[in-house]
């Protein structure tokens, strides 16, 4: 009698945590509330691009979190933030929710993250008139060679690391690292395999830097805020659905992938 008695009391007040936890939760926000908001940086092609006339986005993080709006049956709001702040915003409760970013430590110490739902790995990419000029990762790091980057992105320190001997020029969004290139301000840009495939398509002087093989595959998923199990839940409970209903895969194909 008396170890019923304690386990009733144990199941009260483990349903009592679980209240005030779902009551404290940004899930509990959303549906009160009836909007999500998606923080999102407008610069991440094909993932997020902004277009400045109309102020809209779209792109495959759009797509996947407008879904997610639609399922919970709410509206969704994106809000504008920049890959530097863009863990601040999570952590500031200025939004539910972000698009795809890289999953690295330095993000894990304030924020939390979904489950993954793709992969990049890190290409290095110059323009036509320079691409002679280099032959695999080693020739980039070379004195007088400027590697151009965004401040904020998972990039960034990779190619600090990767080529000390070159000069790293860090620019702060909206600039980009590409930009820079193009520009003819620096000689070499680092992004993911997918960006780098439709920065290819969309300026016919973007060139891949021959190379043995990429470098750092990372996993990407949304970044939440970390001490909000129950709304993490949700969310990864929603991946694993989509995913079986082929709707990530739908959406990979859509935007090439």
């Amino acid at each position: 009698m008396k170890l019923f008695r304690v386990l009733f009391i144990s199941m009260i007040a483990m349903l009592s945590f679980n209240t005030v936890a779902a009551a404290g939760s940004a899930l509990n926000d959303i549906l009160s509330s009836g909007k999500l908001l998606a923080g999102t940086t407008g610069d991440f092609n094909p993932f997020s691009i902004r277009d400045a006339e109309t102020n809209k986005y779209k792109g495959y993080d759009i797509d996947i979190m407008t879904e997610l709006a639609k399922d919970m049956e709410v509206e969704i709001e994106f809000v504008p933030t920049d890959w530097k702040t863009i863990v601040n915003g999570v952590v500031a409760g200025k939004y539910h929710i972000t698009g795809s970013a890289s999953i690295k430590a330095s993000r894990m110490k304030a924020a939390g993250f979904s489950e993954s739902y793709l992969s990049v790995n890190f290409k290095p990419f110059t323009t036509a008139d320079k691409v002679g000029n280099f032959d695999g990762w080693d020739s980039i790091n070379q004195s007088g060679v400027v590697v151009a980057t965004t401040l904020g992105t998972a990039m960034e320190p990779m190619v600090k690391a990767w080529f000390p001997n070159a000069e790293i020029k860090s620019v702060e969004a909206p600039a980009r690292g590409y930009q820079e290139v193009l520009a003819g301000r620096a000689d070499v840009f680092v992004t993911s395999n997918l960006e780098g495939s439709t920065l290819k398509a969309t300026y016919s002087e973007v060139k891949e830097i021959s190379i043995d093989a990429p470098r750092a595959p990372t996993p990407l998923a949304m970044l939440l805020p970390q001490d909000d199990q129950v709304w993490i839940n949700f969310v990864n409970h929603w991946i694993k659905i989509k995913q079986a209903k082929g709707f990530f895969k739908q959406m990979a194909e859509k935007w090439g992938l």
